[in-house]
């Protein structure tokens, strides 16, 4: 009698998950997203996408704040769950040239990445005193600068930048890797780091967030790329504006940085679950454009759907690729129906 029960209970079971609609919260997947510091514009994307997007493809949607994009690599490679994270261009190609270079560790983490889609440029904002000398990013061969902690993109960048711009390292003297909230209490407080290297997309929180009292202590150093040492810099980043409407509590008037593209990145899944979940995530991507332009971050403005060419060793994720291209021509605009003439109405050519 009791081997008759169970077994009627599992039929019930077996026969109540074959009736249930796929794509129920019984059948959501769990996974994860790593992006950066929680006052950063990648953690930022990250909530929009967990938010606008993840539900649409039936996924639960972790939002993680990490170390930055080097961190973030590592994660993506070898967390459990963790199925997207936003990257740096730059610390994704310092991968791959070290991977190139014959480094097996890099080789084994970035070649089986791939690339969701290219988001948009990050600008590096150069934080100094109201009352330093500084003016321009040439200007701080000598400074004491923090570009973060170890495992950031801004770390990464703030030394890669250094050592373009100057030919040399950072003094070892001269850098520290503190979060930037405690770099920016030391800058006006005891004023032993004179330059904190915030890397975020605009409105950076932490710097939009500032109120207009801050500009008695502090100003953002400009970017000039006619300047003798900017040439090297150019051949890997580009410079971008930074608006003074995306921190009208600072700057009264734009004013140009160095900035860095960013990516969304996943791994190169074959498992048909996981395909098929990212597959559904790229169409809600796509399906839902629109809104994240409109309720999302600022930044979601600049991002195209396109898929344009990458780099050499830069690959896309095929599932996604073809889905949002899919996508793109379903919800491309038809143009206008051309109107016959009267002679084609008589010739019956008309449809």
């Amino acid at each position: 009698m009791t081997g008759l029960l169970d077994s009627k209970v599992i039929g019930t079971i077996v026969f109540v998950a074959l009736c249930l609609p796929i794509g129920t919260a019984a059948t959501a997947a769990d996974y994860k997203i790593v992006t950066a510091n929680t006052t950063g514009t990648y953690y930022a994307i990250g909530n929009d996408l967990s938010k606008f997007v993840a539900p649409g493809a039936n996924i639960n949607l972790e939002v993680l704040p990490t170390a930055g994009s080097a961190a973030n690599i590592k994660h993506l490679r070898y967390d459990p769950g963790v199925k997207f994270a936003i990257v740096q261009a730059d610390v994704y190609q310092a991968f791959l040239d070290r991977a190139a270079a014959g480094n097996r560790e890099a080789g084994a983490i970035i070649r089986p990445l791939r690339v969701i889609l290219p988001l948009y440029n990050t600008e590096i904002h150069y934080v100094v005193r109201a009352d330093s000398p500084m003016n321009y990013l040439h200007d701080i061969r000598d400074a004491r600068i923090n570009g973060g902690i170890f495992g950031s993109g801004a770390a990464l960048i703030t030394h890669t930048l250094y050592r373009m711009m100057f030919k040399r390292p950072i003094p070892e003297a001269n850098a520290s890797f503190l979060p930037n909230e405690e770099a920016l209490v030391k800058l006006i407080g005891d004023k032993s780091v004179d330059v904190v290297v915030v890397a975020a997309g605009q409105p950076a929180p932490l710097v939009a967030n500032m109120r207009p009292e801050a500009q008695k202590y502090i100003k953002l150093l400009k970017f000039d790329p006619n300047h003798p040492s900017s040439k090297v810099p150019l051949t890997v980043y580009s410079y971008s504006t930074v608006r003074a409407s995306s921190y009208p509590n600072l700057l009264r008037e734009d004013f140009t940085t160095i900035a860095v593209g960013a990516f969304l990145v996943t791994y190169d899944y074959e498992l048909d679950w996981t395909v098929n979940n990212l597959t559904r995530f790229a169409r809600s991507l796509c399906e839902n454009f629109a809104t994240l332009r409109a309720k999302g971050h600022p930044k979601w403005r600049e991002v195209n759907l396109s898929l344009p060419a990458l780099g050499p060793g830069w690959i896309y994720y095929p599932p996604t690729a073809n889905e949002l291209r899919s996508c793109i021509e379903r919800t491309k605009p038809k143009p206008p129906a051309r109107s016959c003439s009267a002679e084609e109405r008589i010739l019956g050519l008309c449809k």
